[in-house]
């Protein structure tokens, strides 16, 4: 299986989800068996690195996104991965815009698809300070998390649970 995160310029959201989202994978039952990788709707930082301020709130929890480089989201993607994890709803209706008729239910709001229940979007850290950054932490960290609980899920058996 492969998810892509993806935010607005992939400086902040996406490269925090795509590092908590790895480390939380690699702890897992499913570690070596899914790749993650993250883009942005926007091609303005395409080539460099995250935001220092996202590359120190990783590293604050363990997790290193240094050796990320931005990219802009492609046509391309829309096949190569099985699901687009997107940041908010402007970055989810600009990657729909771009992805084929066919392959739009795929693109998906990242935190409710993943089973966060009290959130449906990350908020754009860029602007803001080091809190900013660990709220936004915070949600793609949990976001993490719960996509591995989903993805480790048995299937369902067809049995109404009450």
């Amino acid at each position: 299986m492969r998810l892509l995160v993806v935010c607005l310029g992939n400086i902040c959201r996406s490269p925090m989800g795509e590092g908590a989202l790895r480390a939380r994978l690699d702890d897992s039952p499913l570690a070596g068996s899914i790749e993650v990788d993250s883009a942005g709707t926007g091609g303005w930082h395409a080539g460099e690195p995250a935001d220092r301020r996202a590359i120190r709130c990783a590293a604050g929890h363990g997790v290193d996104i240094s050796g990320l480089r931005a990219r802009q989201l492609r046509r391309t993607d829309f096949q190569a991965f099985d699901w687009i994890l997107c940041a908010d709803e402007a970055n989810l209706r600009d990657a729909r815009a771009l992805a084929p008729a066919a392959l739009r239910e795929r693109v998906v709001l990242w935190l409710p698809w993943a089973g966060v229940d009290d959130a449906r979007e990350v908020p754009d850290p860029y602007t803001g300070g080091p809190a900013e950054f660990e709220a936004a932490w915070r949600l793609v960290d949990r976001a993490a998390q719960a996509t591995v609980e989903r993805l480790t899920r048995p299937p369902a058996l067809g049995i109404i649970d009450r």
